[in-house]
């Protein structure tokens, strides 16, 4: 199997497989490598491993030698122009009154090319404004549209729970997030309540998905006719975490908690498409969630 080194460009952002070309550089290491945008600087995330063959998507690019303090000077220098870059650019967006809000700007090592990320409603014509800021910056200019949830990434922020972002913190991948997802984990089915800072669907709600899924196939459907030592009822709720079923009693009309243990189902759940479900369904579907990765530069 051939030997291979995970690199990344951001401080949160996924890695991508290069040749080590006789290199071995140890973990959270600069490297200088060969991109579609010429020479980068990235870091060493995943260090020399085997991998087989359909994993790795040709053709491999290569490091090209070990970053020294003379790299890592210029790319602080490049952070500095970046900053400069970004102001120019706002400047010529006041001025052609563009709709769009600009996020961050990024030099290429060789400093030849700046990409600056913004976000915008919609579609933007910005072939003027790339002309304009090509002739202050003298060098050439790439703007790249990003959607939400790569803005929410970009600018950071604190989630609902108090803590930093999971998209800005730590997460380098992302995976489709459904409405699905909320009802398997008894959420109320009201998007506003788990949406966050991007106005989507929050990331966190897959992180459980898995274990609610598994959980329930040990309990018992709501609706679902079953005997408990109080006597048989319907269930109304099931509670995954303390494993519990609440049950509305038949002779008494008075819903109780019984552990998972103490139940047996006598008769499945019916549905007969009543609207409750039909509204339910309709607010699941087409509620889908792609990602962007706005840093693919490999």
């Amino acid at each position: 199997m051939p030997e291979v080194i995970g690199i990344s460009f951001n401080e949160v952002a996924k890695s991508y497989w290069f040749d080590p070309s006789g290199y071995d550089p140890p973990y959270n290491s600069k490297v200088l490598v060969e991109t579609v945008r010429g020479e980068e600087l990235g870091t060493v995330r995943i260090p020399k491993r085997e991998i087989p063959e359909q994993d790795i998507q040709y053709p491999l690019k290569r490091i090209l030698r070990m970053a020294d303090n003379v790299d890592l000077a210029r790319v602080r220098e490049n952070a500095t122009k970046a900053e400069q870059a970004l102001k120019t650019c706002w400047q010529s967006v006041h001025h052609l009154e563009l709709p769009m809000r600009l996020l961050k700007a990024e030099y290429s090592f060789d400093a030849s090319q700046v990409t600056i990320f913004f976000s915008a409603e919609g579609r933007v014509d910005f072939r003027e404004l790339v002309k304009e800021v090509a002739s202050q910056l003298h060098c050439k200019v790439q703007l790249h549209q990003v959607g939400a949830r790569d803005q929410a990434k970009v600018v950071g922020g604190i989630g609902p729970c108090g803590k930093g972002l999971c998209c800005a913190t730590f997460l380098t991948d992302f995976a489709a997030i459904s409405m699905k997802m909320a009802k398997d984990q008894s959420l109320f089915l009201n998007p506003v309540k788990f949406s966050g800072l991007c106005g989507k669907l929050m990331c966190c709600l897959r992180y459980e998905h898995d274990l609610y899924v598994d959980s329930k196939n040990n309990l018992p459907e709501v609706g679902a006719e079953v005997s408990t030592p109080r006597g048989a009822g319907i269930v109304e709720s099931v509670n995954v975490i303390k494993n519990e079923v609440s049950v509305l009693i038949h002779e008494t009309r008075v819903c109780l908690a019984f552990p998972v243990s103490d139940i047996r189902v006598l008769a499945p759940a019916r549905c007969e498409s009543c609207s409750r479900c039909n509204q339910e369904e309709s607010m699941m579907s087409d509620e889908r969630i792609s990602f962007d990765d706005s840093d693919d530069i490999a």
